[in-house]
């Protein structure tokens, strides 16, 4: 109880004394006038602004560009879209269309000197009656063609099939000819689907094709003659009229030893002679009658006396015997070639005839023809 009332009373004390330094008396006046208060007031706050620090320079920024606007834009005027249709070519008047060739495709073949007959078809594509039109050779080859050929009357948008009369040329290799149409004024007229727009034209081959003719194998059907008259084709080669017969595989003058040997000895008088003459035969352009001649050999390998004159001759449709070519040859170790040109038979039907003459004594003239045709080169 002591204890409460001493702590009470030491609180009391620090309270009074706490109170009392709150009241005690300052330096400054306790009181001011109004006045005096906001003139001091005024006089602050202009010594604060006469002190104010001068601002740092001031970059003007960059503004971005305006932004557009929704100002109304102002638009063309077009004029109203219409249906007028464009404007379409001049019909014309004179051309012509190539359709097809009727006859001959391009590079058909022919034989040197053969006719033909080319045709076309052209339609009168032009807006104008064609009367006496013609067709007319321009450019190439010819062949023989006439020219001019009339046309028949040729409406508008009709087909007509114009031909024209050929002959291929004598020698081998390509030919082409250009024709047009030549209008009744003597225009040419063009051609729609034509060489430039304005031909047609014929394109063909010209070559030979040759079955040959093989001497030697067609010899056992040949008639055989002599001085001494008709022979049997095959010898015996010890017949003295003469004998015509195979002898393959013997050594000949040169001493080679071959095939397609035929031996035709004459008949065994002095200037004696044997004959062949064989079946008809057409000679195209170009062939050639091509052989070896010489002797046979001997048991003693030379060719002994032998001494002939070997000749290819020709007989046309009966008519009188021609000669082709004449060679004498004597025994002197070599065969000799031969190679005719038989240009001058184009085209005709003939018989050939071989013949071998003695010069002189018929004694050891074992005359051959070494592989003798006639075919292309």
């Amino acid at each position: 109880m002591f204890k409460v009332a001493r702590n009470f009373f030491v609180l009391s004390v620090f309270l009074a004394l706490v109170l009392a330094s709150c009241n005690l008396p300052s330096r400054s006046p306790q009181t001011e006038e109004p006045n005096a208060i906001f003139t001091q007031a005024a006089l602050t706050v202009q010594a604060q602004l006469n002190q104010t620090p001068t601002p740092a320079p001031f970059n003007t920024p960059t503004l971005p560009p305006p932004q557009p606007t929704n100002t109304a834009v102002t638009l063309p005027t077009f004029p109203p879209v219409t249906n007028t249709s464009v404007a379409s070519a001049t019909p014309t008047c004179d051309v012509g269309q190539f359709v097809k060739d009727v006859t001959i495709p391009d590079g058909t073949t022919f034989a040197p000197g053969e006719t033909f007959t080319k045709t076309w078809r052209i339609r009168n594509a032009g807006t104008c009656t064609w009367s006496g039109y013609s067709l007319v050779f321009d450019s190439g080859d010819a062949m023989n063609g006439a020219s001019p050929i009339a046309i028949g009357t040729v409406g508008p948008g009709q087909e007509v099939d114009i031909s024209v009369n050929l002959t291929a040329p004598a020698t081998n290799g390509s030919y082409r000819g250009y024709w047009r149409i030549r209008n009744a004024s003597g225009v040419f007229i063009p051609i729609l689907g034509g060489t430039q727009g304005r031909s047609f034209f014929v394109d063909i081959k010209v070559g030979v094709s040759s079955s040959g003719y093989d001497f030697y194998t067609r010899a056992s059907s040949a008639v055989w003659t002599s001085g001494a008259g008709n022979l049997t084709f095959g010898g015996p080669d010890t017949d003295d009229k003469g004998f015509a017969m195979y002898k393959d595989n013997q050594k000949l003058e040169d001493g080679t030893t071959t095939t397609k040997i035929l031996e035709t000895h004459p008949q065994f008088v002095d200037n004696g002679f044997i004959s062949g003459r064989f079946s008809s035969y057409t000679v195209v352009q170009g062939e050639r009658f091509t052989a070896k001649i010489g002797f046979l050999a001997l048991a003693d390998g030379t060719c002994g006396a032998g001494n002939v004159k070997f000749q290819l001759n020709y007989r046309e449709g009966g008519g009188p015997i021609t000669s082709l070519g004449e060679w004498t040859k004597t025994c002197d170790g070599i065969m000799k070639s031969i190679d005719v040109d038989l240009t001058s038979l184009k085209g005709k039907t003939v018989e050939f005839i071989l013949q071998v003459s003695a010069n002189g004594s018929s004694a050891q003239d074992w005359a051959v023809w070494v592989r003798p045709q006639i075919a292309l080169p």
